[in-house]
C-alpha cells in the first residue's frame, strides 16, 4: 500500500493571515483540498496533521475517507504523529506540504516510480539558478558553492515506510525528512521537480500560484457606469459615505454612482443581469436603498452565481465633492460592503463638458475582475 501525510499544522503567520496556511483559499479551494486532489490519484490513504484546533473543520473539508490527527509543534513532530496513523502493511510514504498545494500527480507517480525501481528515499528538486552565497554570522561571505551542484528541494518525497519510520525514531526535528533519513546512513535519491510545485508562504506565492489554476474560462471583466443629475433636498451619498455640505442627486435609491456602477460592473462580469433587472423601480423594497446595502446585495447574487471578487475600481467623475481627503475612508467602506475585496478610486473631472462639467450631477464608471 501506498501512503501519504500532508503536513498541514503549520501557522498562516508568515502570510499576514489569522488562520491556518491549509486553509487559506487558491482560487475555489483551500490549499489543503489542492494538496488532496493533485496527490490522491497516486496513493491508497492520506492522513492529514491538522493543527490543533482545527481538527472539525478540516474533516468537513476532506470527508471521511481521510484520516486527519492533531499535528504536532514542529513539522517533524507532525510526520512522527502521521506515521502512527498509518497500517504496518504500509510500502511506501509520501510526506507532502499543504504548502505545495500545486504539485502535481505526475510528480507523485515519479517519486513512486524511483522507490518501486530500488531508491529508499526519493525527493524531487529544481536547479538553482541564481548564484549563492554562505554567509557568516556577521553577513560577510565565507564561501561561494557551485550553483551545478545545488537543488531546491520540494515534496512530495519518497520513501520506504520501514525506512522513514526508522529514522523517525530519532527525537530530532529537521526541516525535511531526507535530512532525517540521510543521518541514518541512506542515500536519497533527487529527482527532477517542477515549477508549479512551489510553496505557498506569502501573498506574492499566491499570485504566482494562480497562475497555474487559472486560464480564460476562470476569470471574467465587467464594466459599469452609472450617472446622476443634482438634486436640491437630497443628501449627498458617494462611495458608501454620506458628504455633509453637499448637494445630492436624484434617483430610485439614494444615488451613490460610484456603488451603482460597481455593481453594475459585478453584474456584467458575471451575466448575473443589471442594476435595473436587480434593483430597478420594479422593486419597490429598494428604494432610497443605500449604496452600501446594494454593494452588500450585489455580492450575495455573485457569490451564489459561484464567483468571487479579485478587485473593482472606480473612478468618479464630477468637479464635487473632493474626493482626495477621503479616498482611503471611502475604500475601506466598499471594501467592507464586498467582504473585504481589494478596491481603488480615482477622480477626475471633464474640463466642463457634459453633465459632470457644467457641475448639473455625478458620473462613474467601474471595471471589475472576478473569478469562478
Amino acid at each position: 500500500m501506498i501512503a501519504a501525510i500532508i503536513a498541514a499544522a503549520g501557522s498562516g503567520e508568515r502570510f499576514g493571515a489569522s488562520i491556518p496556511k491549509a486553509l487559506i483559499h487558491l482560487g475555489d479551494k483551500t490549499l489543503i483540498e489542492h494538496a488532496i486532489s493533485n496527490i490522491a490519484p497516486a496513493v491508497q490513504q492520506i492522513v492529514v496533521t491538522a493543527p490543533t484546533g482545527y481538527e472539525d473543520q478540516i474533516r468537513a473539508l476532506v470527508g471521511d475517507e481521510i484520516t486527519v490527527v492533531t499535528g504536532g509543534a514542529t513539522r517533524s513532530e507532525s510526520v512522527r504523529l502521521g506515521l502512527a496513523a498509518l497500517p504496518p502493511e504500509t510500502e511506501f510514504v509520501l510526506v507532502h506540504d499543504a504548502a505545495r498545494a500545486l504539485a502535481s500527480k505526475t510528480l507523485a507517480h515519479s517519486v513512486i516510480e524511483a522507490l518501486r525501481n530500488g531508491d529508499v528515499a526519493v525527493i524531487p528538486g529544481m536547479p538553482e539558478v541564481d548564484t549563492v552565497k554562505v554567509v557568516d554570522t556577521q553577513g560577510f561571505v565565507v564561501s561561494t558553492p557551485e550553483r551545478a551542484s545545488l537543488r531546491k528541494v520540494q515534496t512530495p518525497q519518497g520513501f520506504t515506510f520501514a525506512v522513514l519510520k526508522s529514522a523517525h525514531q530519532v527525537a530530532a526535528d529537521a526541516t525535511d525528512d531526507a535530512v532525517l533519513v540521510a543521518n541514518a546512513g541512506h542515500k536519497v535519491r533527487i529527482i527532477a521537480g517542477e515549477e508549479r510545485a512551489l510553496k505557498i508562504t506569502t501573498p506574492s506565492d499566491l499570485a504566482t500560484a494562480m497562475t497555474f489554476i487559472g486560464d480564460a474560462k476562470s476569470f471574467r471583466t465587467g464594466v459599469g457606469t452609472d450617472a446622476h443629475a443634482f438634486g436640491e433636498g437630497r443628501e449627498l451619498w458617494l462611495a458608501g459615505l454620506s458628504w455633509p455640505g453637499e448637494v445630492g442627486v436624484d434617483g430610485h435609491s439614494d444615488g451613490d454612482v460610484a456603488a451603482h456602477a460597481i455593481c453594475d460592473a459585478l453584474f456584467a462580469a458575471t451575466g448575473t443581469g443589471d442594476l435595473g433587472s436587480n434593483f430597478g423601480t420594479s422593486r419597490p423594497e429598494y428604494a432610497g436603498a443605500s449604496g452600501t446595502q446594494l454593494l452588500q446585495e450585489t455580492l450575495k447574487i455573485i457569490t451564489q452565481a459561484g464567483y468571487s471578487i479579485s478587485n473593482v475600481t472606480v473612478q468618479i467623475i464630477g468637479n464635487r465633492p473632493r474626493i482626495g481627503a477621503r479616498r482611503a475612508e471611502a475604500i475601506a467602506a466598499i471594501s467592507s460592503a464586498l467582504g473585504g475585496a481589494p478596491v481603488s478610486i480615482l477622480a477626475t473631472t471633464t474640463d466642463g463638458m457634459g453633465l459632470t462639467g457644467e457641475g448639473k450631477g455625478i458620473a462613474a464608471i467601474a471595471s471589475a475582475l472576478v473569478f469562478k
